[in-house]
């Protein structure tokens, strides 16, 4: 999965290569690094040597991106790219305060918008672990603000490496100093000290020597940053010296789910009985995709075999993670009648035990909705995310929480790939009626459903 086990990259990989520079960060107060300042010294250098292609590489720069939407376009044109591909990531770190996942923070990213205004870095993980072993590298200079990094570094590099071969640095924000205290802004050295040997040098050296290099240049390794040296999923890390407490474990899961899934992998068929739900819903949702993308064109991929988890890794705090972890693995891996069954049966148990509106049944909606934009059927998944707007609203949720407006605009974005005209023409009634109570932040929303609607009615044209 885009992993290379000889420590020299895409090298394995023949053909002109293709690099996504990335620099990203909030605005204001909330940017803590400057990460800007990490492309001028990556654009100067050769693109061949960027790459180590000899047949020359394309090189796209993106500067504080502000929607999801458009860096996860930037990452499907490289992941499809046939060549060697390069992603550089310099900016911070933050989680979502529903899920607690991690996200790299956008422009318009602030604490209580991250969930969806910020990049799931699963969407990462998902599009790039696609690409033929040895193709592909990320380099990350990454600072983590204060909700990511204490389960990051509970978890170790592996938090964020799994699926990927990702070398690179992630440190704490800096500290705040002074009266009134007031926060530093971190610089991109990695980056800086990175783009500074291959500039000097006449070819491309192995990535873990160039990491190596760069890493002690820029002054890291011995402060508590974390250093990702490109070791891939099956090459674990050493547990950190002290085990993760509950808080990391969604972390672990997400990143590498046959780990939390345990026996439960993909192997085979998993029987779930489900035990008694908990209260609220669990803050591990382990591979759910916060914000819609459009199904993939090409069929999804099984992942590696499962890993017993590293040595002295405490085990997943929440009863469900592991439930999550098998659900979603096998939605990743083709098995989706087997991961729509196991959800269902979730769903039939908080229903049961919580009622039909309540948060837990919402919940397994929401997984449910998720399942069937992965088994490429947006038609299923807007009708799913129409009755978790429906059910929000009957429990007198305001039309403006950011709860209802996802499960909206989710629904909208999904009807936008249905092809199949009576489904899509059935589906309009519907989503009209909840985007004119549901307008959401875009303008022009319910606009784009009504011309839609209209063209659905219309006669379909023949050649």
């Amino acid at each position: 999965m885009g992993n290379d086990r000889s420590g020299t990259g895409a090298e394995t990989a023949s053909g002109p290569g293709y690099a996504l520079l990335l620099a990203a960060g909030p605005a204001g107060k909330q940017r803590l690094m400057d990460a800007a300042a990490a492309l001028p010294q990556l654009a100067a250098v050769p693109p061949a040597a960027l790459l180590g292609t000899p047949g020359g590489a394309s090189v796209v720069q993106l500067v504080d991106p502000a929607d999801p939407q458009t860096v996860l376009t930037h990452l499907r044109t490289a992941a499809a790219h046939p060549g060697p591909v390069l992603v550089h990531l310099a900016g911070q770190l933050t989680l979502d305060a529903k899920q607690r996942l991690p996200h790299l923070a956008l422009a318009r990213t602030t604490p209580r918008t991250a969930r969806y205004t910020a990049l799931p870095w699963h969407w990462l993980t998902a599009e790039l672990g696609r690409r033929p072993p040895g193709s592909t590298v990320v380099v990350a200079d990454l600072v983590a603000d204060e909700t990511a990094w204490p389960p990051l570094r509970a978890a170790g590099p592996s938090g964020l490496a799994a699926g990927l071969t990702l070398y690179g640095t992630v440190a704490p924000a800096p500290p705040k100093r002074g009266a009134p205290p007031k926060r530093g802004m971190a610089t991109p050295d990695y980056s800086r000290a990175f783009a500074g040997l291959l500039r000097g040098a006449a070819e491309r050296p192995p990535l873990a020597l160039l990491h190596q290099r760069a890493a002690l240049e820029a002054g890291l390794g011995s402060g508590p940053e974390l250093l990702l040296d490109g070791a891939g999923p099956d090459e674990a890390y050493p547990a950190p010296d002290a085990a993760p407490g509950p808080e990391a474990a969604g972390w672990a899961g997400q990143t590498g789910p046959a780990e939390a899934a345990g026996s439960a992998g993909a192997a085979g068929p998993v029987a779930v009985t489900p035990p008694r739900m908990p209260l609220g819903p669990p803050e591990s949702f382990l591979s759910a995709d916060p914000r819609p993308a459009p199904p993939s064109p090409r069929p999804p991929q099984p992942t590696h075999a499962p890993l017993p988890p590293p040595p002295r890794r405490a085990p997943v705090a929440d009863p469900l993670a592991a439930t999550h972890a098998a659900i979603f693995e096998a939605a990743n891996s083709g098995r989706h009648s087997e991961a729509a069954s196991m959800a269902a049966a979730w769903e039939q148990e908080a229903l049961r035990t919580a009622g039909p509106r309540s948060d837990e049944a919402i919940h397994w909606l929401e997984v449910r909705a998720d399942l069937s934009r992965i088994a490429g059927d947006p038609a299923r998944a807007c009708e799913l995310w129409l009755a978790v707007a429906d059910a929000r609203l009957g429990n007198g949720e305001p039309v403006g929480h950011p709860e209802v407006e996802g499960a909206v605009d989710r629904a909208h974005h999904q009807w936008q790939f249905v092809q199949d005209r009576a489904r899509a023409g059935a589906l309009a009634p519907p989503l009209m009626e909840l985007r004119s109570r549901v307008p959401g932040r875009k303008p022009g929303a319910l606009e784009a459903v009504r011309r839609r609607a209209e063209l659905l009615r219309a006669p379909a044209r023949t050649r």
